[in-house]
């Protein structure tokens, strides 16, 4: 039975990296293609400018009983730093050392405990999917063009 166990675990990491290679490697040719990544950042910037963020925005601003509980709009701030490192030249390295970086500062850094990490971790996860699915929905409606 444990034998079974670490060997579906294996195939789940296995898959997991399988997927982060090809991935990586679409992302390369992206990266590659000047024109590609200049339309993505304009896009990406006119989501920004036109605001049409703002229904995730406030999702973030949830606040709690305790004030000193507010939520740090942190999701936001990884997105615009790695829109920011984002051009032709960026190696895949530089963008995933950036959100690497990001993540110790506002996610591992701040947690006092395990529990607390996990509770930070998972929330940030859950919100970072909802951004990125805003902003994918937004790109696939308003801005075909970057999204292709």
């Amino acid at each position: 039975a444990s034998s079974l166990t670490e060997a579906k675990e294996f195939v789940k990491r296995l898959r997991r990296q399988t997927d982060l290679c090809n991935m990586v490697k679409t992302v390369r040719a992206l990266l590659n293609n000047n024109s590609t990544v200049t339309v993505l950042r304009s896009g990406l910037h006119a989501i920004f400018n036109e605001k049409s963020l703002d229904v995730t925005k406030d999702l973030f601003h949830e606040k709690f009983r305790n004030p000193k509980k507010r939520q740090k709009n942190i999701q936001l701030k990884c997105l615009k730093n790695f829109i920011s490192l984002l051009t032709s030249s960026t190696d895949i390295r530089d963008l995933l050392s950036c959100l690497s970086s990001d993540l110790q500062t506002f996610v591992i850094k701040p947690s006092k405990s395990k529990e607390a990490f996990k509770e930070q971790a998972s929330d940030f996860m859950l919100k970072w999917n909802l951004l990125l699915s805003n902003v994918g929905k937004i790109l696939t409606i308003n801005r075909t063009d970057s999204f292709g």
